[in-house]
């Protein structure tokens, strides 16, 4: 992306010989071809590489930027390399003029012969970016492949080995290098044979279900719970059952001799325990006679206490004599009920009917669950779009529409950690316009830097949007733009970098799709100056961006 250089920290060269600034840059580093012979006027008078953001001393000479800073560094009082004299630094400006002559050098695409492109040395970054025969990282996660821009497609789609594919069974898609094992051990629709060697294949997902049906599966005898404890296989349990026919009914008849013995054991119990009853009820009544007696004799006789006694004596025994007399009629009972049926056959019935209630309430169950489902989903179709339209209407309200952003990022630390580490690497503010009908705007910030400026400075770019006028305006776009960090301090010492747009850069043309490619300040504002304590560019985490174009000789539709 093309950009010019951001304006040195304040107190250091602050002279220069033209007010405006290109959007053009290069890496100041790296080796370049020119077309022609590099003249001497356009070399470093202390590093001899090609002059970057060019600055001039007093004598007349040309530095980079960086070169006569490190003069400054590294001497108390700096002197020219050429002739010796003192370097002043209040000499000392930025030649704009030698800079545009510098970016407007044509050099050779470093992948020629295979690119035989010629582009301005200021352009130079923004062909490499759509060079096809510039290598580049494959996209797919996991991949260090590096490959060049024309065949990126093809690799993408054929030859990755981290592409994603489809799996052959349940339609997922999955990592290339993952599919084998994703088949064997988490897609459920995966072929494979049964664990009881039936010679049948199935549906990973359906293996429970087949082994209840499964011919070679081993189960229990159904006379099991008669004597028979042979287990075989379900495709061999009918020749089992009638091989085994005499066995079983010989089985079915001595368990139910067993139980008839039982009942009739059960009965002769209870026939004792009643007539051992009836012997007691007739010692009750024989107690009873004798106590009348007793009554009848004692009732006026001096002797009242032996009677008393006697009595006492009588009535304990009484006592006694009825209360076993009720454990055996509840033993009794207890053994009735044992052999008694009746109790047993209404409580199937009853469990018979409550299961006949749970399944028409299974299926009523499963019509509101359905019912639910589409209500459900309805829902989240009415939310999606209240959503999108609250986010639409918070979009038009903060919309300006006077060719000028101000725009407020906040949780500056968080986001700029997420850039370093890779997660964001830019964010993109609110849309704006330059009137009702103009065109559609809005900023760019790659907080850990892009291009020259990356792990050192916040780049800061301009992007032209596709707009619903776009039609009825006139293009390419050839406003001015300022770009500016806002102080807050009030004191207004806010960086500024001011361009005209370029009318032969595709970043300035009619949009054919949703975005151009972005232009502006790679180099914006370093890291150092921006996060400096003394600096009050950031407050609260939060640091303020401004955009403005000059609509001057703009008509208003």
């Amino acid at each position: 992306m093309a950009c010019d250089e951001p304006a040195a920290p304040s107190g250091i060269f602050t002279r220069q010989n033209s007010s405006s600034t290109s959007s053009l840059d290069f890496e100041p580093d790296a080796s370049y071809k020119f077309v022609e012979r590099l003249e001497e006027r356009y070399k470093c008078a202390s590093c001899h590489l090609v002059l970057h953001n060019p600055h001039q001393t007093g004598c007349g000479h040309r530095f980079c930027q960086q070169c006569i800073v490190a003069l400054r560094e590294l001497n108390a009082v700096p002197t020219c390399p050429v002739d010796k004299e003192t370097i002043k630094m209040h000499e000392v400006f930025k030649d704009n003029c030698c800079k545009r002559e510098v970016l407007n050098l044509n050099v050779f695409c470093k992948n020629f012969p295979d690119c035989n492109s010629k582009v301005i040395l200021g352009r130079y970054q923004e062909h490499l970016q759509q060079c096809l025969f510039e290598n580049v990282q494959c996209t797919n996660d996991g991949c260090r492949d590096q490959i060049l821009r024309k065949d990126l497609k093809e690799h993408l789609s054929q030859h990755c080995k981290f592409r994603e594919e489809r799996c052959q069974y349940c339609s997922t898609y999955v990592v290339l290098i993952n599919i084998k094992n994703h088949e064997k051990n988490d897609c459920p629709d995966y072929p494979v044979p049964c664990l009881q060697n039936c010679s049948q294949i199935i549906l990973k997902k359906e293996i429970e279900k087949h082994h209840t049906v499964c011919p070679e599966a081993e189960v229990d005898c159904p006379y099991k719970q008669y004597g028979c404890h042979v287990k075989v296989k379900r495709g061999k349990l009918a020749e089992h059952e009638n091989s085994a026919l005499r066995e079983h009914m010989l089985q079915i008849l001595d368990k139910n001799s067993r139980l008839e013995e039982q009942i009739s054991e059960l009965y002769k119990s209870l026939e004792c325990k009643e007539i051992k009853i009836q012997q007691l009820a007739d010692a009750i009544k024989k107690c009873e006679k004798e106590f009348r007696q007793y009554t009848q004799l004692f009732g006026n006789n001096s002797n009242l206490m032996v009677s008393t006694q006697a009595l006492a004596s009588h009535l304990d025994k009484s006592a006694r004599l009825e209360s076993q007399v009720k454990q055996l009629i509840q033993m009794a009972n207890q053994q009735q009920s044992k052999l008694d049926l009746r109790p047993l056959f209404d409580t199937i019935e009853n469990v018979k009917q409550k299961i006949a209630l749970m399944e028409t309430y299974d299926q009523r169950l499963v019509v509101l669950e359905d019912q639910s489902s589409k209500h459900d989903l309805q829902i989240n179709i009415h939310k999606a779009q209240l959503n999108k339209n609250e986010e639409r209407f918070k979009l038009l309200e903060g919309t300006c529409y006077n060719g000028k952003l101000i725009w407020k990022i906040t949780d500056y630390k968080m986001k700029k950690k997420e850039a370093v580490e890779g997660r964001v690497l830019s964010i993109a503010s609110q849309p704006f316009y330059t009137s009702r009908c103009g065109y559609r705007l809005c900023a760019r910030a790659y907080l850990n830097g892009d291009g020259s400026g990356k792990g050192t400075h916040i780049s800061l770019y301009f992007v032209v949007m596709r707009g619903e006028f776009d039609s009825l305006l006139l293009w390419p776009f050839k406003q001015k733009v300022t770009l500016m960090l806002l102080d807050q301090s009030g004191k207004k010492n806010h960086i500024v970098e001011v361009f005209r747009a370029d009318p032969n850069s595709s970043s300035f043309k009619r949009p054919d799709g949703e975005m151009n490619i972005a232009s502006g300040c790679p180099r914006f504002v370093p890291h150092a100056v921006l996060e400096n304590t003394k600096n009050t560019y950031i407050r609260d985490d939060t640091l303020f961006l401004k955009v403005v174009v000059d609509l001057t000789d703009l008509e208003e539709l």
